[in-house]
């Protein structure tokens, strides 16, 4: 599954509170079918209802996250083991989950929260990470698959947030880890996709707002005039 979204594009479909798609699971189906139309090799989905739609009619591999308060109440993506559980019974393909040292320092605990979706679910597991050494981290605990997605978003990497997608962080990561390295965070151009991929080396690239948030990408146009 996870050879299958080499070179593709992953198309994010979540909706937020407080915009037009959050609260009605079809509408992230629609989202998806159309990525689907587009050419996606792959979804990322928030939620077991959401996932469970788009699974229906999107013949894709689906990754699955749940963003949820832990123990700590802090919402953080797929903080335990029940809500991994819950995305594999709605029929993700592959589980997301916070691999950051800032939600996750117990390094036994995410350990054991890769292998117990490892074995239990039968599901590989995307680790989300900020920077080099949790990617590092992340494989050496045995994550399937490292992603971008935090980087600029956690305490000690919010200062380095890039505009754009941090290229240098991709090349880096590919150069010290052995498992795929997807791109995820701030992807907004087709161009963007395509350093990503063939320059810098990553297995796939995910893309969120900049495909399914028209509300975000309206403002764009009406800041440029």
């Amino acid at each position: 599954m996870i050879a299958s979204m080499k070179n593709k594009i992953i198309v994010s479909c979540q909706a937020w509170p407080g915009t037009p798609f959050y609260g009605d699971p079809r509408l992230m189906r629609a989202m998806a079918e159309s990525a689907l139309l587009g050419g996606a090799g792959g979804i990322r989905a928030n939620g077991a209802d959401d996932v469970r739609e788009i699974k229906k009619t999107v013949d894709l591999p689906v990754i699955g996250i749940n963003k949820l308060p832990d123990r700590y109440g802090v919402r953080i993506i797929t903080p335990d083991f029940e809500s991994a559980r819950v995305l594999a019974e709605a029929g993700a393909d592959m589980i997301a989950l916070d691999a950051t040292f800032q939600a996750r320092g117990d390094e036994a605990e995410l350990q054991q929260l890769i292998h117990a979706i490892q074995s239990h679910l039968a599901l590989p597991v995307m680790a989300d990470i900020s920077n080099v050494e949790e990617a590092v981290r992340a494989e050496r605990l045995g994550a399937d698959v490292v992603a971008t997605t935090m980087a600029g978003y956690t305490s000690y990497t919010e200062q380095d947030k890039t505009e754009g997608p941090d290229f240098e962080l991709i090349t880096r990561i590919v150069e010290q880890v052995n498992v795929p390295v997807i791109g995820e965070g701030r992807f907004a151009l087709p161009s963007d996709a395509h350093e990503a991929i063939t320059v810098r080396g990553a297995h796939s690239v995910v893309v969120g707002t900049s495909i399914t948030a028209p509300w975000e990408i309206t403002a764009r146009f009406v800041r440029a005039i």
